[in-house]
């Protein structure tokens, strides 16, 4: 099992990493060693923590949680749209936002923002409007639905972020730590592993590998949807029977009550 990831992780090149001169001193442990001027990163870490990151997606989102998938990087931004849309989760491809996480009450104020231009819209009180209004209006709605577009559905902040190079997104990293999100993350041999709760040692720039990772990550999602379904319809089932079992135990007292022989009138003489 552990080899065949292994061997995929090698298709995918998800071990090659930066020039030796471009990296952190603490992916030390995570690193194979030099070749060719760059480090390569050993895949049996890379599988080892690829596996307590899937596990742990895996419980976030049966326990009913979400995830927020983060890749502004151009080589990211389309494969993370993708998978993340395969696993109905939330996302950010563009730009990353200040304060989007840590003063997401204004990030929602500005999504109900998009609601209320596309109401007007599809009202009708556009064409009353003249072409100058229309034109803002319109440039207005094309920002919001690129920098929110992803996270327009998400009503609370996620339980847990997944981030493709957190060298670049640094200020995502900042805003989850400050509010205790964790976070899974690819590292790859120039980045700082101390702040990510579940590193992925990986290349984060080949296109190739940041697919596959990623849809490791979402294919784990799915698998805690499908929990999340079943635990649901247990407890539904459950409250079920238990609220048939209350209803025939009134039932039965009920007709205790109606069958219950009247009590006998007393033949003993009162005094006088």
């Amino acid at each position: 099992m552990v080899e065949d990831l292994i061997k995929k992780l090698l298709e995918a090149g998800v071990h090659f990493g930066h020039q030796t001169k471009r990296w952190n001193p603490k992916m030390k442990k995570f690193i194979f060693g030099p070749r060719s001027g760059i480090y390569i990163i050993d895949l049996e870490k890379t599988a080892e923590c690829l596996n307590k990151a899937q596990d742990f997606a895996q419980e976030i989102v049966a326990k009913g949680g979400n995830i927020l998938f983060i890749g502004t990087k151009k080589q990211a931004q389309d494969i993370i749209e993708e998978e993340t849309l395969r696993g109905e989760m939330f996302f950010i491809k563009n730009r990353w936002l200040g304060g989007l996480l840590t003063n997401f009450q204004t990030v929602k104020g500005s999504i109900s923002r998009l609601d209320e231009i596309e109401k007007m819209q599809e009202n009708g009180i556009w064409e009353n409007l003249k072409k100058k209004e229309v034109a803002r209006l319109t440039k207005e709605k094309e920002k919001l639905l690129r920098n929110l577009g992803g996270i327009r559905e998400m009503k609370v902040l996620p339980q847990a972020v997944f981030i493709v190079d957190p060298r670049k997104e640094h200020i995502a990293v900042k805003e989850a730590t400050k509010l205790g999100i964790p976070i899974i993350a690819i590292v790859d041999t120039n980045c700082d592993p101390d702040y990510i709760d579940f590193p992925i040692p990986g290349n984060d720039d080949a296109l190739k590998s940041i697919r596959f990772l990623t849809a490791l990550i979402v294919d784990s999602v799915l698998e805690g949807k499908k929990e999340f379904l079943t635990n649901e319809a247990s407890k539904k089932e459950q409250k079920a029977e238990g609220e048939a079992k209350s209803e025939e135990t009134t039932q039965k007292e009920s007709d205790k009550k109606e069958n219950a022989p009247e009590p006998k009138a007393s033949t003993e003489k009162q005094p006088v």
